[in-house]
């Protein structure tokens, strides 16, 4: 049931209860409510370009009907909290939201959501409409969590662009005071310019140890070469090299797939996420699928194997860090950071569901135009 992650999950699956399948049938009509409603109500969205109001929010329509369907509760309700992470760090990366505006618009999310379902005669029970209720308020604050700690990581990168910047004008300063120091035969000036070398040199090593403090100051920004490219084609290369040493299963939802991205770094990414596939995944099939919503596209990429622990669903995309459940020595190096960094700096997201029964799927999900994006903030 890895459609929920893309916004694909379809109401003539038929083992989706009614209420489950009811839902899923109004997803284009509440998705349209919803966007017009915060477009009215939160100031802060009313300029958004529509696949950045998107957002992640036909996965999280999805994955909350899921919750509706007894077999698929106990792994939605894990869905729903990554769905929930992501949306509330695009948030912070790619708006100028604050956390008021966030818990609003997914406040609006619900009313609109209910006032469908109700509207439509889609009649819940009372369990199915706590569930609903409750969920919801518990992937609100997961979203706001997220949104501040992405923005506490923007802040340190800007705190420490702009110490990175100051060192240069400071060590002028610096220069030119010994240089009055060394050539005055003022000896009050020369006290003075002495305190100034005192000084500058304080604040060196305050910016100095500052700089070191900020390790997202280290990689720098993320640098895009965008050019107008079909996702299938990307998608159909990753596939063919990969036969090579694994069965890979490549899925189309249409052909061809075209938009604005960096095919280098989209290429790379999907490589990182196959390859993780192969080298942690059993002897399944792994699963390659292109698919897209309103203005956005998203690439999953799915195997059968041991599960990732719900505890390691963000200790895997930072860097240097390995899943609990890996061997000592194998890691997931810098793969997947980097294919959080890539999905990022395109103004998108990437979402991660993994359990026993079901299987891994990690989903690049991106606008089709990712041009007017281009290189934004990374939390990664």
């Amino acid at each position: 049931m890895n459609a929920n992650l893309t916004g694909h999950l379809s109401p003539d699956q038929e083992d989706l209860s009614p209420s489950t399948r009811a839902m899923l049938s109004l997803r284009a009509q509440v998705m349209e409510q919803w966007m017009a409603n915060v477009r009215k109500t939160v100031l802060q969205a009313r300029s958004l370009a529509v696949p950045i109001l998107e957002n992640t929010l036909p996965a999280y329509y999805d994955t909350l009907a899921a919750l509706l369907t007894p077999g698929y509760s106990a792994r939605a309700h894990n869905d729903l909290g990554a769905v929930a992470s992501e949306h509330g760090g695009e948030r912070a990366r790619m708006t100028v939201y604050d956390a008021t505006a966030l818990i609003h618009e997914l406040q609006i999310f619900r009313d609109t959501l209910f006032a469908a379902l109700e509207q439509a005669g889609v009649a819940l029970t009372q369990d199915e409409r706590a569930n609903l209720v409750a969920s919801i308020d518990a992937t609100i604050r997961e979203s706001a969590n997220s949104f501040a700690v992405v923005q506490a990581a923007l802040r340190e990168q800007y705190v420490a662009a702009v110490a990175h910047d100051l060192r240069t004008p400071l060590s002028t300063a610096q220069m030119a005071a010994q240089m009055i120091e060394h050539t005055s035969n003022d000896e009050t000036v020369k006290r003075y310019a002495d305190k100034i070398v005192a000084s500058t040199q304080r604040i060196d090593v305050m910016t100095r140890e500052l700089l070191d403090r900020i390790s997202f100051c280290k990689t720098g920004p993320f640098t895009l070469d965008i050019s107008h490219v079909d996702m299938a084609d990307v998608a159909r290369e990753v596939a063919q090299y990969a036969q090579n040493f694994h069965a890979v299963e490549l899925e189309l939802e249409v052909e061809p797939v075209t938009g604005w991205w960096s095919r280098e770094a989209m290429q790379r990414a999907i490589e990182n996420l196959v390859n993780n596939a192969i080298k942690y995944g059993s002897n399944a099939p792994i699963r390659l699928a292109v698919t897209t919503t309103t203005e956005r596209v998203q690439v999953l990429v799915h195997n059968q194997g041991k599960p990732i622990a719900p505890e390691d669903s963000e200790s895997i995309f930072q860097l240097f860090r390995r899943a609990g459940n890996q061997e000592a020595g194998e890691g997931w190096g810098v793969g997947l950071p980097y294919v959080r960094r890539v999905a990022e700096a395109h103004g998108g997201s990437v979402l991660m569901s993994s359990s026993e029964e079901e299987g891994t799927s990690f989903v690049i999900d991106v606008p089709t135009d990712a041009r007017p994006f281009a290189g934004a903030p990374t939390a990664a």
